[in-house]
């Protein structure tokens, strides 16, 4: 039979990946050109962050009337969401989503293109996310510098005195791991002592222990689906309860090293993570984070990112 063909894994109904490798994904959204956005008053552009050609690639988002400006603004390094191995920056839903979050919050944005799954497996994602950020925060550093290695629209108008990181679903996943790393170090972010700020939206988190939000029974379809999934995106790597899926099995003494001043989570009722998402804020509230803040912010009656 035709290996370019025959299946592999079937992992519908988000993809399919046949013996030859081929990975034919069954979801997403399009994907939509970069530029002006009348509507939300964002004007965006697609950049390549690793110039040594290793394919990382992102689109920025800046508030129109500030180009051509003095104006520095909050600098938010985005990950969007998709399990680690659906969608893209380039996708309409996270190009209208992080469109309207740059007019709200008045801040640039640069939302990551990151490797996905399988072809890339973890912790592809998350090397790419910490490359990202520290590409983000070297660029607007360059401001003054004479430097021209710095990305334009940061040098001009990025702030990463006030940095904060984001990301919905495995995208909340990376912006927490990528936080934890830049507290334990990992080679530093150049000019920045720490995040100002997380925003966890929907957070992709598992474990092998079940929450109230997850049922009651460890082999309901859905828990058997996510134990599959975790094992095909790290390619079997990393167990169920490792700490990049499951931050509560940290021990309670490693909460010190995430790396930011405040954080926001936010769930839905309706997610079956929910309750991992506010175990979470209890972790930092109750345990050794050194940040100044804690938010959970809840939506009833809504399903998982429904705000895509």
């Amino acid at each position: 039979m035709d290996p370019d063909i025959e299946v592999d894994v079937d992992l519908s109904p988000f993809l399919i990946r046949y013996k030859s490798g081929r990975v034919r994904r069954l979801m997403g959204t399009p994907r939509v050109d970069a530029g002006a956005d009348a509507a939300t008053g964002v004007t965006s552009k697609d950049v390549a962050i690793d110039a040594a050609g290793g394919g990382l690639t992102a689109r920025l988002f800046v508030p129109s009337n500030v180009l051509g400006t003095s104006t520095r603004l909050p600098l938010l390094v985005y990950f969007h969401g998709g399990a680690f191995a659906l969608h893209s920056a380039f996708s309409a839903a996270h190009s209208r989503f992080v469109n309207a979050l740059v007019s709200a919050a008045r801040v640039v944005a640069v939302s990551v293109e990151y490797r996905l799954a399988p072809e890339h497996p973890l912790p592809a994602a998350y090397d790419d996310a910490w490359a990202a950020l520290r590409w983000a925060v070297a660029s607007c550093a360059a401001a003054g510098s004479g430097s021209r290695t710095g990305e334009p629209w940061l040098s001009a108008h990025g702030d990463a005195t006030r940095l904060l990181v984001a990301g919905d679903s495995a995208g909340a996943n990376m912006a927490h791991n990528v936080a934890l790393r830049a507290g334990r170090g990992g080679g530093g972010l150049p000019g920045v002592a720490r995040i100002e700020g997380i925003a966890l939206l929907h957070p992709y988190f598992r474990g092998r222990e079940l929450v109230p939000s997850e049922g009651t029974d460890p082999r309901s379809p859905e828990r058997e689906r996510a134990e599959r999934w975790w094992a095909f995106v790290c390619a079997g790597r990393y167990g169920f309860d490792h700490p990049f899926l499951n931050p509560l099995a940290m021990p309670a003494a490693e909460w010190a090293a995430l790396g930011c001043r405040r954080a926001l989570v936010a769930v839905a009722e309706m997610d079956s993570m929910s309750d991992r998402g506010r175990r979470y804020v209890e972790a930092l509230r109750g345990g050794a984070w050194q940040g100044e803040e804690a938010v959970l912010y809840e939506t009833p009656c809504e399903g998982h990112v429904f705000f895509l």
